[in-house]
């Protein structure tokens, strides 16, 4: 199931934003407090992380640093009702946040920025298991190959085939004389 982590420290908002998300389906937890949120981040799986900018025990840039750090595959969300362009800056450079949400939202804005950030989330996972499964087979052929080179070693002309002119494999047995 996918989870969503949303951390600000006024309830309302976090209230407002899981009505929004409840008909998704997704797992929604919420937090008013960044302690809190981050040994969350110890027991639970996130997708999407979101966090206010402004909050009294720290900001939401450093929040998501921290996020990033244990969790570097989750997609990362600022909230703020500040426009102010040098902190959207600081947000993207420093935590790597993929999207800059602004209060008061539309409800449509954050549907969409969610479920565009779970599909991202998603796609990295399943290219983190394709890479890993590629990882495996280049294994398994190198292995095969280092065989391959001691049998021929040790068995030199084992692993030649000989065919016919119809690609046929020849066994010694099979061999024509040649005539001539």
């Amino acid at each position: 199931m996918i989870k969503i982590q949303l951390v600000d420290d006024e309830p309302n908002i976090l209230s407002a934003l899981k009505r929004i998300l409840r008909p998704h389906g997704w797992e929604v937890h919420t937090f008013t407090d960044a302690q809190s949120a981050l040994d969350a981040l110890s027991e639970h799986e996130y997708a999407v992380i979101v966090s206010d900018y402004q909050m009294p025990d720290v900001d939401g840039v450093n929040y998501l640093q921290f996020a990033k750090q244990r969790q570097p595959n989750a997609m990362r969300m600022i909230l703020s009702a500040y426009g102010d362009r040098q902190a959207m800056m600081q947000a993207i450079n420093r935590a790597e946040i993929y999207r800059y949400l602004s209060k008061p939202w539309e409800d449509y804005e954050i549907e969409t920025a969610l479920r565009t950030a779970i599909d991202l989330y998603l796609l990295r996972i399943q290219n983190q298991r394709l890479l890993s499964q590629v990882k495996d087979q280049q294994t398994a052929l190198e292995r095969q190959q280092h065989e391959l080179l001691r049998l021929e070693a040790q068995y030199p002309g084992i692993t030649r085939v000989k065919r016919d002119a119809d690609g046929a494999v020849l066994m010694d047995s099979d061999e024509q004389p040649e005539y001539g």
